[in-house]
């Protein structure tokens, strides 16, 4: 199974799906306050009903239809759209609906879902949704099959991340190469790279490397000396270039404050007249 979201770079995004269990608990908790404030809103209805007799039969069987209906599926969507894909029982859970491209899900994403979800979870208990789940390699159901959704966690455990480290053996060459400015997608994708490097398989590591290497090498002149492992060239870089803008940084933020400090005096830096 995929861990994670595949980027335009190939790098992987730690976006892991959540599991069965806690899937299965985020969507109990739904249930049962959807199914409460459904037993509430029916009974206030049928009290306000009864007690004004102001309708027929047939009125009352489409109230408490269309109540039910917005209970069961506005409620839902209204609460996934506005969280972006977090109700109150994946909220507890810690995890969070996305599409699958890793993007917050929109209207269209909760309405598919919630009216999916009446069939494969409200008319079967979540039985359907259960089996389907089980047998989907991210744990879709199938309103996420027709939303293009899955669920993923965004709260627990975080593994670090390797640092950027500049190897000694390059710096001579890093301080006097000339490198432009990278794409923020190239670079994004190196740092990624660098950081998930040892937990790669060692055909996928060499081949992300190798390539990472070669697109970055365009940006940077003189290349590398012969022989230098793509891995170290791009710490090499990445590093050289956060030194870089950390010095350029440093340089704005003093001129910034010499020119405030010229603003608090006189024209043509005269002192006051002496009084």
């Amino acid at each position: 199974m995929q861990d994670g979201i595949v980027i335009g770079e190939g790098v992987v995004l730690d976006a892991r799906p959540a599991s069965f269990i806690t899937r299965a608990m985020g969507a109990m908790l739904d249930f049962v306050i959807l199914a409460v404030v459904v037993i509430i809103v029916l009974v206030r209805v049928g009290v306000w009903f009864f007690e004004t007799a102001a309708a027929s039969q047939d009125v009352a069987v489409i109230i408490f239809s269309v109540v039910s209906a917005l209970v069961v599926v506005g409620l839902p969507v209204a609460i996934e759209t506005l969280s972006r894909g977090r109700s109150i029982g994946k909220l507890a859970c810690g995890i969070r609906v996305v599409r699958d491209d890793g993007g917050p899900v929109r209207f269209r994403h909760a309405l598919v879902r919630a009216l999916i979800g009446v069939f494969e979870l409200w008319l079967t208990l979540g039985g359907i949704a259960a089996i389907t789940s089980l047998a989907n390699a991210k744990g879709k159901r199938l309103g996420d099959l027709a939303a293009g959704t899955y669920a993923v966690r965004v709260r627990g455990g975080r593994p670090a991340s390797a640092p950027i480290v500049m190897p000694q053996t390059l710096a001579p060459w890093a301080h006097t190469a000339d490198m432009r400015r990278l794409p923020d997608g190239l670079a994004l994708a190196a740092r990624q790279f660098l950081g998930r490097a040892a937990r790669l398989a060692p055909e996928s590591r060499a081949r992300l490397g190798d390539d990472l290497a070669g697109r970055i090498e365009r940006y940077v002149a003189p290349g590398p000396p012969a022989g230098t492992h793509p891995e170290a060239f791009l710490h090499a870089v990445l590093a050289e270039r956060r030194d870089r803008e950390l010095a350029a940084g440093q340089r704005e933020r003093q001129r910034a404050e010499e020119q405030a400090e010229l603003l608090h005096r006189l024209p043509f830096a005269v002192a006051d007249p002496p009084r």
